[in-house]
């Protein structure tokens, strides 16, 4: 079959630059790779737990057979967005398909077209995708730089109806954060509505796993809250949190939530399981806490590695065929730590990104990176 060949000659380039993506099959190697941060997605108890919550309940449907607004706006929803607004402290949460869909959603329709949109250079490309959709303006500040972001907001503040600032509590690639307390009180300076992404927050911060916002009580002062589910929940879906106004506007308004089909009672009961089971791991938490400090005072010496108090530990590696021959190396002694490569991160910030979790075991981070310290001897 033809193909076209402008598509053809991106697909050569990516196979020149070494850095053509593809889908590989699932393996049995030590996981220092997945989001699954608290192990949730293989917990014995909550596929039990789920499985049982809908026998008893005698909710024996596949499938939500619609949008939500439609016929797929089924009993659990309404159960498990109250126990979500009630865990975050939140006015409401409105579940979405994943946090692709909840910030497409949020950006291409709350931003209107005399707003301004102002966002961290390595925003997720989510966040990015939805605000290419708005009719908003928008402009990047450099990587949590808030004194850029200040400058920005100056230069622009008389030329817009209303300022929004976006970023992500836990940043995907660097496993770094941005000064939320100082950015909330920016924000409040200049009258700006402030949208965090805690997607990598949820479940490794916090007693309870409640995120980095929750956690330093700042939760009043955001105006919107993407949670994910798919890393530290272990399931599937994304909540936004915040006013009943909001999660009206976005139900008459938010495209990726209107025209989909909705979530499987099966979908929605593992969500709603496995923050109940999150309420009572603090456990599980805390080793994942302490499996952190321990992978950070083994680099110390490591002038690559990124520090950081999150699951997400980066060591950079310039390269992409050298960073990816590092991982091969690894791949082949068991250790399963993926490669970073340009163009999802800056040429000659290519990394080695280490996945931490509550079952990781410290003898296993510890072989990890001696074995790493001898290769790049």
């Amino acid at each position: 079959m033809k193909f076209p060949k402008s598509l053809q000659e991106k697909l050569n380039t990516r196979k020149e630059d070494n850095a053509l993506r593809i889908l590989k099959k699932q393996h049995s190697l030590i996981d220092f790779a997945s989001n699954d941060y608290l192990g949730f997605s293989r917990n014995e108890i909550i596929f039990k737990s789920v499985h049982q919550f809908l026998v008893d309940r005698k909710l024996f449907q596949n499938g939500a057979t619609g949008s939500r607004l439609l016929s797929g706006n089924h009993e659990l929803y309404f159960e498990t967005e109250t126990y979500i607004s009630q865990f975050h402290q939140s006015e409401s949460a409105l579940i979405f398909n994943s946090g692709y869909d909840a910030n497409v959603g949020f950006f291409s329709s709350v931003p209107q077209r005399n707003d301004v949109i102002l966002y961290d250079e390595l925003s997720h490309a989510s966040i990015r995708d939805g605000i290419q959709m708005s009719l908003a303006k928008a402009y990047k500040f450099k990587h949590n730089d808030l004194e850029d972001l200040e400058k920005v907001v100056q230069r622009i503040q008389t030329d817009f109806t209303q300022i929004y600032i976006v970023t992500e509590s836990v940043f995907s690639m660097d496993g770094d954060s941005p000064d939320l307390e100082k950015l909330v009180q920016l924000s409040e300076n200049y009258k700006a509505y402030l949208v965090i992404d805690e997607a990598h927050a949820l479940g490794v911060f916090g007693t309870n796993g409640e995120g980095v916002v929750q956690s330093l009580q700042l939760h009043d002062k955001i105006f919107a809250r993407i949670m994910t589910f798919g890393k530290g929940l272990g399931c599937h879906g994304a909540a936004i949190l915040g006013s009943e106004d909001l999660k009206s506007y976005l139900v008459n308004f938010s495209r990726s939530l209107i025209y989909t089909t909705a979530l499987s009672p099966h979908s929605v009961a593992t969500i709603l399981v496995a923050y109940q089971e999150l309420a009572k791991s603090q456990n599980l938490i805390q080793k994942l806490k302490d499996n952190s400090n321990f992978f950070n005072d083994l680099t110390a010496n490591l002038e690559l590695s990124l520090f950081n108090s999150s699951a997400i530990k980066s060591i950079v590696i310039s390269g992409n065929e050298k960073v990816k021959q590092v991982s091969s190396l690894l791949y082949e002694k068991g250790f399963d730590v993926k490669p970073i490569l340009s163009p999802t991160v800056l040429v000659g910030q290519e990394r080695l990104r280490f996945c931490l979790h509550s079952y990781n075991s410290k003898d296993e981070i510890k072989k990890s990176l001696e074995l790493l310290g001898d290769i790049l001897k």
